[in-house]
């Protein structure tokens, strides 16, 4: 006889991850964030593998709705990350230097 029903089990740790999810992200440097989102990039990855099994290995409708659902936004996150990872690494690079206007045409 359970003590505690699963799904109750289940909704605290999605909370505890959210609340501590928050708190992670939001006292990140800034010089931290490229690397950062490349983890991501990569736990996203991971997401849309697990997403894929839950969905066809799920035999319920809800179950595979909400594997189709996970794989969807965790594909999203990812395309998101890698534009934001692009954007910051723009920022870092050389700007090249406008060619000088000659004064006149000399010849």
């Amino acid at each position: 006889m359970d003590i505690v029903n699963p799904t109750i089990t289940n909704l605290i740790i999605f909370v505890l991850a959210i609340y501590v999810g928050y708190h992670v992200v939001w006292t990140v440097t800034p010089a931290l964030h490229t690397p950062l989102m490349a983890v991501t990039n990569a736990i996203s990855a991971i997401v849309i593998v697990g997403a894929m099994l839950a969905a066809a290995l799920t035999e319920t409708t809800l179950g595979k709705s909400m594997g189709v659902l996970a794989v969807a936004l965790a594909a999203v996150n990812i395309f998101g990350g890698f534009l934001v990872t692009r954007r910051m690494l723009e920022m870092f690079r050389k700007k090249e230097k406008a060619p000088k206007l000659l004064e006149g045409n000399k010849q």
